[in-house]
């Protein structure tokens, strides 16, 4: 299948911009294809396009692309919540799963890097924590959480929090009945594995029924 091809069918199926949709595109295959190496030089390279442009839109857009996720997620979400079947061998009805992702790094010297202790030993990277909604057999992303270390915050005057902090501030902000409508909170299971098994989230999830 052409490139053109794909980028053509991606661009039916999600809401960006006319103006950012060819460099949206881009990156987008970019990163689906290419595995071995993530940054701008790379994409530049595999797209064609200047690395400046692929700068300019990961600094510029990142609310853009945090407003497109949601709605389309909500639209999604809406979409399969009408139907009430429990989920495969479970008694609740949908689940929140909570996990963290690493996004590796060869060095520190990228900004953001840290140092981190993921079972297996130690790994250099980027940290994300993914958050999904499963409806039906369906796995919905939400809006993910993002690590920033202590340099990061310190060097850009930012409160640091920690992991577990971020997690507790998105259950307490989260808003379910925007995804799917009206729900019995006994209905809904929280997944995460024992690296969250923390009070303060508990507590979050508690208090949220």
């Amino acid at each position: 299948m052409r490139a053109q091809t794909v980028q053509t069918w991606i661009a039916r199926h999600i809401a960006v911009r006319r103006r950012l949709e060819h460099i949206c595109m881009s990156y987008l295959l970019f990163v689906m294809v290419v595995t071995t190496k993530h940054s701008l030089e790379e994409a530049a390279r595999f797209s064609g396009l200047h690395k400046s442009q692929f700068s300019k839109l990961l600094k510029a857009h990142s609310p853009v692309a945090v407003a497109t996720l949601e709605r389309l997620s909500k639209k999604q979400a809406k979409q399969v919540a009408h139907a009430q079947q429990k989920l495969r061998e479970l008694p609740w009805k949908r689940a929140i799963i909570v996990d963290s992702t690493l996004q590796h790094r060869a060095s520190l010297h990228p900004e953001n890097a840290k140092t981190f202790n993921h079972g297996q030993g130690f790994v250099v990277g980027h940290q994300w924590t993914n958050i999904v909604l499963l409806l039906n057999d369906m796995l919905i992303p939400l809006r993910p959480i993002p690590f920033y270390s202590q340099r990061y915050c310190r060097d850009r005057k930012l409160v640091y929090r920690t992991e577990h902090d971020r997690v507790v501030e998105y259950i307490q902000q989260l808003q379910l009945e925007e995804y799917i409508g009206s729900y019995d909170p006994r209905e809904v299971v929280v997944l995460m594995d024992s690296g969250y098994d923390n009070k303060k989230i508990q507590n979050a999830i508690a208090t949220k029924q």
